[in-house]
């Protein structure tokens, strides 16, 4: 099967919270990967790759807003769509 649909560029920097000024709704409508430090990554909250950092949520960790606790990682991180 081939794609006729063109699917936008991956920007720089995407978040999956609305809440975010780096959300972006057409982009999410496609399933993207991220590759962190050569792995396969599926919990990822956000991603800049031009810094090479990711943000995962802490396991039980809530902010004072009831939002998950993110965890800033540095590495190298590749995005794509899968």
């Amino acid at each position: 099967m081939t794609d006729s649909i063109e699917k936008p560029a991956l920007p720089d920097r995407l978040s999956i919270n609305p809440r975010s000024p780096h959300y972006a709704k057409e982009i999410l409508e496609y399933h993207i990967g991220i590759r962190f430090n050569g792995k396969e990554r599926t919990d990822v909250e956000e991603y800049c790759i031009s810094e090479g950092w990711i943000k995962v949520a802490a396991p039980k960790a809530l902010d004072r807003r009831g939002q998950p606790l993110l965890i800033k990682s540095k590495g190298t991180v590749e995005a794509y769509y899968c």
